[in-house]
């Protein structure tokens, strides 16, 4: 299985190695990239992304720091995940998002009460229609 970088979209707010390795994790944590899950050379990640070269290379050093890409002159890049590696990218995206959401709330001085409320519907009714899906 070969990690796919065609549905990535860069945006101009955040520094492009990020956002290459945020991608890698949220793959990860969709089951899209397991352990073994071989990744592009960072060639190829730069000519289909057409961004630079060191960029890429940039974004492979933070990944293998962070321990989810192994890198050997052998087998090239490739994925690994392990339990820990896989709660520490779920709780990091987890605590992103909400992060996100409570900052949004509380722009437009929503209440807490009021959110959770709203969100507990939100979710009955999404785990409802979900259910109902053929």
């Amino acid at each position: 299985m070969m990690v796919q970088f065609q549905s990535l979209q860069l945006n101009n707010k955040d520094p492009v190695y990020l956002q290459l390795a945020l991608y890698v994790k949220q793959q990860i944590l969709l089951g899209h990239a397991i352990t073994g899950s071989k990744l592009p050379s960072r060639r190829e990640i730069a000519a289909q992304l057409n961004i630079n070269p060191n960029t890429v290379q940039k974004a492979f050093r933070y990944m293998e720091e962070a321990g989810y890409v192994k890198t050997t002159s052998t087998h090239g890049s490739t994925i690994y995940c392990d339990t820990t590696i896989f709660t520490q990218i779920e709780t990091e995206l987890t605590e992103e998002l909400v992060a996100n959401f409570v900052q949004s709330a509380q722009d437009v001085h929503l209440s807490v009460d009021k959110v959770v409320e709203l969100i507990r519907k939100m979710w009955d009714t999404t785990t409802t229609t979900k259910n109902e899906e053929p």
